[in-house]
């Protein structure tokens, strides 16, 4: 018996001997990838504050770009964050395929809608922080396709929401106007972060900010208005002492507490602020940023999920046939207009560039 067990301790010791080689044993797959920079190497475009080094050369080609998913730089947990997201949510998306019928069922549309919207954002995401340091026209380009991918979460969010999580009282209010004017604020969000990342030389930092979170937060605040209006509901019961509970409702206060705790870590750069140059590879604000609202988009799903399980006798009375498909026709033409926006934006940065390009 003590030998089996010194075996399987050898054995184990051994095994980890090999994964704490892994990141020699990527160096040594890559011999000729560039080695990263210091910040004052690069364009002051590029840098970010309290960054002081990890910062990859431009103009390398793309196999450089895509091969850096395994080299350590100031990006790497930033792909990584939202690629392992993308695996989560395709592994949860493949989960709910057995149970739910996403062909034949136009009730769960929306859900579907959801979970392509979330697998997208996450995953043009992960293209820009991979691939965005190529160029400054290719950073503009993926991060131009970057708000594009977050309207289309900020409308699969509003459709799960207004058609599985709403009452009876707030739909009353907003039926025939709540989907549209989500569409509205999407491409409004669209333009907003956009055109701060366009005026990226001319307006203070804070004026930045404030011109992509405003509209976003707008957004926010109207798409998810019928679960802050059910769970306002629930609270007033709990405080009468006649609230009942519903499984859904643990999850929808998760995805609003980690949502808000993501806005925090976006607009605010901490810790790096604190520790300058200490969080150039592991640290940053906005890779906590990415775990939190990785959380919250998964928090969601599986409290839309339990909606659409639960409340079917509400949202089939609520909704009436053929709206689910229109929903989906009208997340098609969101996403057409916003990539326009993004295009449209993409010229003028064009332009800009080549004005430049002409003065030197």
């Amino acid at each position: 018996m003590a030998t089996i067990v010194m075996e399987m301790i050898g054995r184990l010791f051994i095994n980890l001997q090999q994964v704490r080689r892994v990141p020699q044993m990527l160096t040594e797959m890559l011999p000729s990838m560039p080695g990263t920079l210091r910040d004052t190497e690069v364009p002051r475009f590029f840098r970010e504050r309290y960054i002081h080094s990890g910062y990859r050369p431009l103009h390398q080609n793309w196999r450089y770009y895509f091969m850096s998913l395994l080299q350590r730089h100031n990006e790497t947990i930033n792909v990584w964050t939202h690629l392992v997201g993308v695996l989560v949510v395709l592994t949860r998306t493949a989960q709910l395929t057995e149970t739910v019928d996403f062909i034949n069922d136009p009730h769960s549309w929306p859900l579907l809608i959801l979970l392509l919207s979330s697998t997208g954002y996450m995953t043009i995401s992960t293209m820009a922080h991979l691939l965005a340091a190529k160029s400054e026209l290719c950073h503009y380009s993926f991060f131009f396709l970057d708000y594009v991918g977050v309207a289309m979460y900020q409308y699969g969010s509003a459709v799960v929401h207004y058609y599985y999580a709403i009452e009876e009282s707030w739909h009353a209010c907003v039926r025939g106007c709540f989907m549209h004017i989500a569409g509205l604020l999407c491409c409004l969000s669209c333009f907003g972060c956009c055109y701060g990342k366009y005026r990226n030389y001319n307006l203070p930092p804070w004026v930045r900010k404030l011109g992509q979170v405003l509209p976003s937060a707008v957004a926010y605040g109207w798409d998810t208005s019928p679960v802050f209006h059910r769970l306002g509901l629930w609270f007033l019961s709990w405080a009468r002492g006649d609230s009942r509970s519903s499984p859904a409702l643990i999850f929808h206060f998760g995805q609003i507490a980690f949502f808000f705790s993501s806005v925090f870590f976006f607009t605010q750069p901490v810790p790096e602020r604190w520790f300058p140059g200490h969080c150039d590879f592991l640290g940053q604000g906005h890779q906590v940023f990415h775990v939190l609202l990785v959380l919250c988009t998964l928090c969601q799903i599986h409290a839309s999920y339990l909606d659409y399980l639960n409340r079917r006798h509400l949202y089939v009375h609520l909704h009436a046939n053929g709206e689910a498909l229109f929903f989906v026709v009208l997340y098609i033409l969101t996403e057409i207009v916003c990539a326009l926006i993004a295009l449209y934006m993409l010229g003028k940065i064009k332009r800009l560039l080549g004005c430049r390009e002409k003065i030197k």
